[in-house]
């Protein structure tokens, strides 16, 4: 595992370094002039050239780049144009946030859509709702899950609370309380697709041999699917987590937006709309290696649930 894991962060290397540059001249490009940004509409050509001069936004783009990239190496990821505090500072207290919001979010939606299409019991109802509650999470957009979600369980029930942020000084039991909600919803997409790949493989496997074999030995049915059925068939669901971490950012700008919660989804959006170029750039290396090491942990995940893999 160990060897595999290695190999997969160091091919990460170039990866990260591609996908860097196109998010660098893309971002650039569809900015614009950073330094009218940063002015206004009100500033003079001369004022324009001064900042592009002080910094380096006259240079070329691939001159921008290399330094953009040489200093976020050494973790100067340059500084906002609209609150002048440093990058870091933004991010860092919002990023454990969404990966605390998004690793439940995965968790909830692995765990709820393994367990429950391996029932035995209560199939000819539990399979045909699981199936249409996964459909609902693949096809409604998080905005709608979360509006469903809120009007049942928050203005209906008046069980949960509809929006803020509860954090760990508030108590553990009022954090969770209140990640339920955006938890829930966020997870909707993720536990449609992993019931959809996971069933899918489930069927397959259930009609092999060797399954026909454990029932001619008079196992019982749950046995069968909990301790043979099940670990052949979470392997497409590994790989599927690993290839979903691109997507869970863009539902957690969704998630945080809805529910008001401080994370970078939100900050994202912010810096969208405010066009700030260094924090739109420092989210998206976020994400990117997000991305990356998530497939290279889910690789290695793999290896260890299939250890012919580790052959390769």
């Amino acid at each position: 595992m160990f060897a595999i894991l290695v190999r997969r962060l160091l091919w990460a290397v170039p990866i990260g370094l591609i996908m860097s540059a196109l998010l660098f001249f893309s971002v650039a490009g569809l900015l614009g002039n950073p330094a009218a940004v940063m002015l206004g509409l009100d500033a003079t050509p001369e004022a324009i050239a001064e900042v592009e001069r002080l910094y380096g936004f006259d240079r070329p783009l691939w001159e921008q780049y290399v330094a953009w990239i040489a200093n976020a190496v050494q973790g100067d990821l340059g500084r906002s144009y609209t609150t002048k505090q440093t990058v870091a500072d933004m991010i860092g207290p919002r990023l454990p946030v969404t990966i605390e919001l998004g690793s439940l979010a995965i968790i909830l939606a692995l765990l709820s859509s393994v367990i429950i299409n391996s029932l035995t019991f209560g199939r000819r109802v539990i399979r045909p709702v699981a199936a249409a509650v996964a459909i609902l999470g693949v096809t409604l957009p998080n905005f709608v899950i979360g509006l469903i979600l809120m009007f049942l369980f928050a203005v209906q029930l008046g069980w949960l609370p509809t929006i803020g942020w509860a954090s760990w000084s508030s108590g553990v039991g009022t954090h969770f309380f209140h990640l339920l909600l955006p938890v829930m919803t966020l997870s909707g997409y993720y536990y449609g697709a992993f019931t959809i790949v996971y069933r899918t493989e489930y069927e397959n496997v259930s009609h092999m041999s060797f399954i026909q074999t454990a029932r001619a030995k008079g196992l019982s049915e749950g046995r069968i699917s909990f301790r043979h059925i099940l670990p052949n068939s979470i392997l497409p669901v590994i790989t599927y987590v690993g290839l979903s971490m691109g997507q869970l950012i863009g539902g957690a700008v969704v998630v945080e937006s809805l529910y008001s919660i401080p994370g970078i989804g939100s900050l994202l959006v912010n810096s969208v709309l405010s066009r700030d170029f260094p924090v739109m750039l420092a989210i998206g290396i976020v994400v990117v290696i997000s991305v990356v090491v998530m497939n290279a942990l889910a690789d290695a995940a793999y290896a260890v649930a299939n250890p012919q893999i580790r052959l390769g």
